[in-house]
């Protein structure tokens, strides 16, 4: 029986021996000895696989990215010239952040490719002509716009954000003298110059996707839910052209800010079919979705993601075309190449029988055990077709027995940073802690959700039963960092919490945790104490008004 769990975490940085110093474990085990958590195999393979997985797909930013503009290459698809991507490049800047806390660079190094990157971007492009926006491609020797199919002069207010995503993350990071400083000055300078109120023609009515100089607004006026997000909360947060609240209400007025359900998910903020996985990455590269609610996803959108990730993996087990050889280690739907040259944002609304690697590797915050189960095929049985020098190629179809042999940088480089505040928070937290995107949160009504006490964070897999769906489990895999299993559990009031998980097989007690649990919040972190991956165990949890909340669970 675990009566008690003391736990110390070490950050041990990569390359460092001694693995098992990384986490002591003080069990209360009757007159049983304290014992340090001594890694086994599968754990080293999982941390090993997340290791080699970051590394390669920052690679593409960092050994491939433009020698002239430090930006990121939009794909590698042999173009006489190859356009530089300003959305691929803010997760670029993002995964750099990543580098230098890893110690995959220095920090010097960092530095001096952020300010490659953010002087080019000062001085040898349009930005200032297109009030302070960038085009979705530039050339990244001219600075020039290239053509990305709609004109030589469009300015792209979703491209810019998802940069000035990046740039505010490394301004938070790089808090140094001397060149740091130079570094956030000129960040601050990009940031102040983007003119978001230009990008709603002053009409109170939402904000356009596009604008040129020779065609004027064109068309598109963002409403959700799509990956745009981050564009209001920036617009909402730019301390010298800040949009309007009746803005960000045309955002959150149309049908997809509306509960959909999606193969048996009631999925807050949803597209029919839910959409695209990269819906659930883009605008979550910095915005913390543990800590965003509002009347339209009062229970948090970080809950709104995990069920988004279930009901399209749910979607390729038992709903789409045999054919496609989906399985638990081969799904994912979001935008990506597709056999032919042509590229498609793939969802189970539009299945082309492609799985983009990037779909169920960036859902690793939401998924873990799912994502890894993934990953370890991409590295497994299939690496000899799948894996490249940057990691997994863009996109596989095993229907079709294809295999894209190209990289994109909006593919590839959110890999890198989603799996990172999987790990540890960290891109998370430096955005969230910066004051003017903390006042443009404010200004939308995303706060901090109020959840019910138990597990609503915790959402379960469903299988299908006939026309019915049936819960499942909720399956959850050793964290790679810490070799913690971790289960969030929410405490109204605060106080201390029971738990226990009691045997199937009619043994002793397996788990008898008493925590002390804070209003809000929580997580229930205890080491692995049993092998039988195929059980359902019943976690049971009492609160301090002794009512019991009780979560079926599947260790991995």
């Amino acid at each position: 029986m675990l009566s008690s769990l003391k736990i110390m975490i070490f950050r041990i940085r990569p390359g460092r021996a001694a693995l098992a110093a990384i986490l002591m474990l003080g069990l209360g085990l009757g007159a049983a000895p304290v014992r340090a958590f001594s890694p086994d195999d599968e754990y080293l393979q999982d941390r090993e696989s997340l290791e080699t997985l970051q590394r390669a797909a920052f690679g593409y930013m960092w050994d491939e990215g433009d020698p002239n503009s430090g930006m990121a290459y939009e794909a590698d698809f042999g173009w006489e010239t190859r356009p530089v991507a300003v959305g691929g490049t803010g997760f670029g800047v993002a995964a750099i952040v990543v580098a230098t806390d890893r110690g995959w660079i220095t920090r010097d190094q960092a530095v001096a490719r952020l300010l490659r990157i953010t002087r080019f971007l000062r001085d040898k492009t349009p930005w200032r002509e297109m009030h302070g926006a960038f085009p979705h491609w530039l050339n990244g020797h001219t600075g020039q716009t290239f053509n990305f199919g709609d004109g030589d002069d469009v300015a792209d207010i979703v491209e810019t954000s998802l940069l000035m995503q990046g740039l505010l993350i490394a301004r938070a990071y790089f808090n140094g003298p001397g060149s740091e400083a130079e570094l956030r000055g000129l960040i601050t300078e990009l940031w102040e110059g983007v003119d978001w109120t230009w990008f709603t023609d002053y009409a109170g009515n939402g904000i356009f996707w596009h604008w040129s100089s020779k065609q004027g607004y064109l068309g598109l006026r963002i409403k959700g839910y799509n990956e745009c997000l981050i564009t209001y909360v920036l617009g909402l947060a730019s301390p010298t052209h800040p949009i309007t609240l009746k803005d960000y209400s045309f955002w959150t007025s149309g049908d997809g800010y509306r509960p959909k359900n999606v193969f048996g998910y009631r999925i807050e903020a949803s597209l029919p079919g839910a959409g695209p996985l990269f819906l659930a990455h883009y605008s979550f590269v910095g915005l913390d979705p543990r800590h965003l609610s509002d009347p339209f996803v009062p229970g948090g959108y970080f809950a709104r993601n995990v069920r988004q990730v279930l009901s399209n993996r749910g979607y390729c087990l038992q709903f789409a075309p045999a054919v496609n050889r989906y399985a638990e280690d081969f799904w994912g739907l979001t935008a990506s190449q597709v056999k032919d040259g042509d590229y498609a944002a793939s969802d189970p609304n539009n299945d082309r029988g492609t799985v983009a690697p990037t779909a169920a590797l960036s859902s690793m915050p939401y998924t873990p055990h799912y994502a890894m189960q993934v990953l370890h095929n991409l590295r497994g049985r299939l690496a000899g077709k799948t894996w490249g020098p940057y990691g997994p190629y863009d996109a596989v179809s095993l229907r079709d027995n294809w295999v894209s042999p190209h990289y994109l940088a909006i593919d590839q480089l959110p890999m890198v940073v989603m799996i990172e505040n999987y790990r540890t928070g960290l891109l998370w937290n430096l955005l969230m802690s910066d004051p003017e995107v903390r006042a443009g949160l404010a200004r939308a009504g995303l706060v901090e959700p109020k959840l019910e006490t138990g597990f609503p964070e915790a959402v379960v897999t469903l299988k299908r039963d006939g026309k019915k769906y049936v819960p499942d489990a909720y399956e959850i895999r050793r964290h790679p960092d810490s070799g913690l299993y971790q289960v969030p559990y929410w405490c109204a009031g605060g106080g201390t919490v029971a738990f226990t998980v009691a045997d199937p097989d009619g043994g002793p007690t397996l788990l008898n945790l008493k925590v002390k649990a804070v209003p809000g919040r929580n997580y229930l972190s205890f080491p692995q104490f049993r092998r039988k991956s195929e059980d359902v165990l019943p976690l049971v949890m009492v609160a301090p008004d002794g009512a019991e909340y009780r979560l079926p669970l599947r260790l991995h």
